[in-house]
């Protein structure tokens, strides 16, 4: 693992969510929960220096495929970088109104 991929981790329950990813050595994190029965959505993301971001009500999830995508990742404890990468710009690029654009620059997400 290099700083700059994804991984799996928890977060205490004061934040609570259906998934959480960490990035760049522990620097963004990402929670995201599960809409409805086949997909999910990316709920906050969190940037050192910047604080937490949690997103409206009007957040995009993603599509019922990658959705399907991000769960199996998930729950295999199998990080492709490369497809999960590309999930996660997808739900940015979806939801990149509601997000702190200085922090997605900051940290290359955009």
């Amino acid at each position: 693992m290099t700083g700059r991929d994804f991984f799996v981790t928890t977060m205490p329950a004061s934040r609570p969510a259906d998934y959480y990813l960490g990035y760049l050595d522990g620097c963004v994190f990402l929670d995201f929960d599960n809409v409805g029965k086949d997909q999910i959505c990316l709920k906050r993301i969190s940037f050192d220096g910047y604080g937490c971001c949690t997103l409206a009500k009007g957040a995009i999830p993603l599509d019922e495929e990658d959705s399907m995508v991000f769960k199996k990742i998930f729950n295999d404890e199998i990080i492709d970088q490369s497809v999960l990468r590309a999930i996660v710009t997808k739900t940015i690029g979806l939801n990149k109104k509601l997000i702190w654009m200085d922090a997605l620059e900051r940290y290359k997400l955009i």
